[in-house]
């Protein structure tokens, strides 16, 4: 409980600065706190396993965008990726588009 607690935390907090930084680039910061939102709950959807890592089959069968990006995101090559990668992945390609 402890450590669903914790992944808890740690994603909020993340995409909170996800938001933030995002943001003031230009665009709506509602319209941003809505698509951080929606990340959070397909990612927590997808999470199965409820430990704040997505597995490539986890990410397959809810964010099949995020899983066509998988090796990409995960830069590790841990087997997983957290919510702070994806949204990390997310800030890199809109700062290159």
């Amino acid at each position: 409980m402890k450590k669903l607690f914790a992944a808890v935390l740690l994603c909020c907090a993340s995409t909170v600065t996800f938001a933030q930084s995002v943001a003031p680039q230009g665009g709506n910061p509602q319209r941003m706190e809505r698509m951080v939102q929606q990340l959070q709950v397909r990612f927590s959807n997808a999470n199965t396993t409820h430990d704040g890592k997505l597995t490539k089959q986890q990410a397959e069968a809810g964010m099949p965008m995020v899983a066509k990006h998988f090796d990409e995101i995960d830069t590790q090559k841990a087997g997983y990726i957290t919510l702070a990668q994806i949204e990390a992945f997310m800030q890199e390609r809109g700062a290159a588009h």
